[in-house]
This record gives C-alpha cells, sequence and structure tokens, in this order.
C-alpha cells in the first residue's frame, strides 16, 4: 500500500533538548576526559595499599619492585651495559620511572573501558594483582606472605574503581548513551577522588614508615666496630690537595654504585646469618656478634666495576674493616676440588669467586665497615664481601648471608649465566681528572693530575705523554 497523498507530520524544534534527552556530546567525552581520571585514582590507591602492606610484610614484595627486579633479571647484558653507560648511577631510577609510566598509562585506559564496561575494568586489575603477586613470589628467598601487597592492592583498588564510578554519576540524571549509568556529577566524584587520592598517599607513607628500611637504618645506628687486630697503615701524603683531583679515599655518599639490587636489601644484625657450606669437612654458621668478635683486618683497597668506562669514576678506595675469608674458609676445611666460592646475597645475588685467589693471602674479607663507619646500606650491610684485584660481579656479593664451596663446572652464578666470563682479574688502569676533557686552557703552565690502580699489584710509577715527549 501507497501512502502516496497522505499528508505527513513532521516537527522541528530547536532550543535545549528536552530533561529526558540524551546529551551526546558531553557523554562522548567522559571516558577520554574522567574515565582517566577514574583509572588513575584507583591505581594510586591500589599501589598505596601495596607498599602499605609491603611495609609490613617486606619492602622486597612490593609488586612493583618485584615487577622491576624481574625485568632486571630478564634483561639482556649488552642492554644492561648500554643503560649503565647511558644513565649511570640513576639507572634504576629511569627503569622504576619507566615502570611507573606504563603502570599509570595502563590505569588510563582502564578507567576508560571502565565507563562503559566496568567488568573488564575490573578484570584488568585482577590480572594486575595476580602478575604483582607472581613476581613477589617469584623473588630469591620468598615466602607465601610475599603475594598479600599485590593482592591487597588489587582488591582495595577493585573497590576503589567502583565506589568512584558510582560516586561520578548522578543516578536520577538523563540516561547516557552507550550504557553509561547517568550524567557526570562533578563535584561529588572530585570529593570522592580527592578522599581516594590523600587515602592512597597516607597508605604509602604509613608502609614507608613501617618498612624494614627504618628498622636497619636502626639497627646500623647500633653498630660499634671493634677496633682491628691488624689495623691499615698511615695514607699521610696520599692526597695531593690539587684542584679537580679526586680525594684518595673516596666518601661513602660519592662511592660508585653498580648492583642488581632495584633497592637496597634492608638486613638488620639481629636477624643476619652466614652460612658457609658445601664442598667444607664443617660446614659453619656465623651471626653478626660472632662475626665482631673474629680477628678484624682493617685495609685499604680499591674496587672497580667491569662497566666502568675508560676515564669513568666506577672506581673507589675505601679503608674497609673486615674478617679475613682465608681464616673462615681454613676453619671450616674446604675439600679438595673446589675451586669457586659461590656468594649470596640477601637478594638472591650470585657471585662466583676463585678460591684459589680468595685464599692466595691477598686480604680477601667479609667487611663490616668502610671509611670508619659501619657499611651504608647501599654498599652491603650489614656485610659484603671484598676481594681486591678481581671486578665486583665476581667477587664484591653486597648483603652476603650465603658463601658455597663448589665448582665451575657445578654452577654458574649470575652474571655467568648471561654469557660473561668466569675469571675477571682487574686490569692495570689509570685515569686523568684534571683538566678534564672539555676544559678550556689557557697558554701557560697546567696541572695534570689523576689516579692509577693495580688491586693486588701495585703501581710503581706514572708516566705521562704529551706529544712525543714522556
Amino acid at each position: 500500500m501507497s501512502n502516496e497523498g497522505i499528508p505527513q507530520t513532521v516537527e522541528q524544534r530547536s532550543g535545549p533538548p528536552l530533561p529526558n534527552e540524551a546529551e551526546p556530546a558531553e557523554d562522548e567525552r567522559l571516558p577520554k576526559m574522567w574515565g582517566g581520571v577514574l583509572g588513575v585514582l584507583s591505581g594510586a590507591v591500589a599501589m598505596g595499599v601495596a607498599q602499605l602492606v609491603a611495609g609490613l610484610v617486606d619492602p622486597q614484595a612490593s609488586p612493583v619492585l618485584a615487577v622491576g627486579q624481574a625485568a632486571i633479571d630478564a634483561t639482556p647484558a649488552w642492554l644492561k651495559d648500554w643503560a649503565i653507560r647511558a644513565f649511570g648511577f640513576a639507572d634504576k631510577q629511569v627503569l622504576l620511572g619507566g615502570i611507573w609510566a606504563v603502570l599509570a598509562s595502563i590505569a588510563v585506559v582502564l578507567g576508560i573501558v571502565s565507563i562503559r564496561r566496568p567488568r573488564i575494568g575490573l578484570a584488568g586489575v585482577a590480572v594486575f594483582g595476580v602478575l604483582g603477586a607472581a613476581a613477589a613470589l617469584g623473588r630469591p628467598g620468598a615466602v607465601p606472605a610475599y603475594a598479600l601487597p599485590a593482592i591487597a592492592g588489587a582488591l582495595v583498588g577493585a573497590s576503589t574503581l567502583v565506589l568512584l564510578r558510582r560516586a561520578m554519576f548522578r543516578s536520577d540524571g538523563p540516561t547516557a548513551v552507550h550504557g553509561a549509568p547517568g550524567s557526570l556529577d562533578r563535584r561529588r566524584f572530585l570529593l570522592a577522588g580527592g578522599a581516594a587520592l590523600v587515602a592512597s598517599v597516607a597508605a604509602a607513607g604509613i608502609g614507608s614508615v613501617l618498612s624494614r628500611r627504618l628498622r636497619a637504618d636502626a639497627s646500623r645506628a647500633e653498630v660499634r666496630i671493634p677496633l682491628p687486630s691488624s689495623p691499615a697503615g698511615a695514607a699521610s701524603g696520599s692526597d695531593l690537595e690539587v684542584a679537580g683531583l679526586g680525594p684518595f679515599f673516596t666518601p661513602n655518599d660519592r662511592f660508585y654504585r653498580v648492583d642488581t639490587a632495584l633497592i637496597a636489601p634492608a638486613v638488620m644484625t639481629e636477624e643476619w646469618s652466614l652460612r658457609v657450606h658445601g664442598m667444607v669437612e664443617r660446614e659453619i654458621t656465623l651471626d653478626y656478634p660472632q662475626l665482631l668478635a673474629r680477628p678484624l683486618i682493617e685495609r685499604d683497597i680499591t674496587l672497580t666495576c667491569v662497566s666502568n668506562p675508560v676515564g669513568g669514576d666506577y672506581a673507589g678506595n675505601a679503608r674497609w674493616i673486615g674478617a679475613p675469608l682465608k681464616d673462615l674458609l681454613e676453619e671450616a676445611g674446604v675439600r679438595s676440588g673446589s675451586d669457586q666460592i659461590v656468594s649470596r646475597s640477601a637478594d638472591g645475588f650470585t657471585a662466583g669467586t676463585p678460591t684459589a685467589i680468595a685464599t692466595d693471602g691477598r686480604d680477601a674479607m667479609l667487611a663490616i665497615a668502610m671509611n670508619g663507619e659501619p657499611l651504608p646500606i647501599a654498599h652491603g650491610f650489614p656485610v659484603r664481601m671484598v676481594v681486591p684485584g678481581l671486578y665486583g660481579y665476581v667477587s664484591a656479593t653486597k648483603w652476603v648471608v650465603e658463601l658455597e664451596l663448589t665448582t665451575f663446572d657445578a654452577f654458574d652464578p649470575y652474571w655467568i649465566q648471561r654469557g660473561w666470563a668466569e675469571q675477571a682479574p682487574i686490569k692495570t688502569t689509570s685515569r686523568i681528572d684534571t683538566p678534564g676533557a672539555y676544559a678550556n686552557l689557557s697558554a701557560g703552565p697546567v696541572t695534570v693530575a689523576g689516579v692509577s690502580w693495580a688491586q693486588h699489584r701495585g703501581i710503581e710509577r706514572v708516566e705521562i705523554r704529551v706529544d712525543d715527549q714522556v
């Protein structure tokens, strides 16, 4: 049937939409503008709660740090070398910054999705909770409680997402397009979001206060280093007082630090112990007071990182106090055939030191003091390994808790698994500190000064060549 010839009614109206009509322009902007805010606030609360619970359990259980540590472990050696060269001492801060940036981006996406499909947003939060718990449980020495920070953060983050989303919309307003529950209630959302932000900051702050790091600082403050039975000689005349020349003893706060720990493990003296086992006649376990009661030596030893570039500052000299490693190994009774000492850190790092080098009389030690004070936490408190003449990746284990006598054929330590050399004697090296490479020099006499080192061998003299003149 044709409707031809039947009058048609056409209604035209101008002006604002009727109360029951949706406003697509504003509602379409909601996911992009406010959804991201929703996601970031929910993520901040989740991370704050995770930090709070990690402070109660162990900072190493923090899901962000666990994921970051897993990333470090999985990074190819060539990329780690590049990061050290490119970012120097800030390489770990760059990694953490990148992790936070990625998390923030994902939180924005989940928040936007949650506006229309809240179940997908909640599923995303759950996935990150599982991944964070798995990363924490995968850390060396992890206990089941390491999963708690990620789980607690995910649960509270999901609850925050639901509550903030509910606060975002008026239930009695017009129905938005594409399934949004109502029109935006900016005032209520901002009030709820502000409360969530305050809660996240408070949780993270309390977590930091409760963290083991503060307890480790307090433990370190109570340490009194005994006088060594074999003190080092005077170092008078070592500092030449030349402008631009580094000091003979590198201050602790300027001493280089290169290791695989995203944060320095917080180990307290009352909890620390060292186990010596493996190919030995007698297994030994020492606590901190027992180690301090042993005869101690004091020596000036230069450490160098194998990643130190030409003219770089990944080298430092300090006056160390510690228990001779040779004496401890003799007490344990090293069995014939053991050619490697595997030292393990509190965070699971391993290094392999040739047994012959550690026992050849070169003052290898379990160091407890550095430049007249207990080891800084960043440099291995309460105990670290110091072996003159070897690069740190095969000897200088910080936060050491275990020595296993074994063989190179039986076990590959951390860096050896990644293709590095088993044997790593330090090469004779020198560095010109002044004038700098890009110094503007005036006509006249110029002072040239620098440092040189050859650990365990010593430097007899330094020769400088200017053009063809020595």
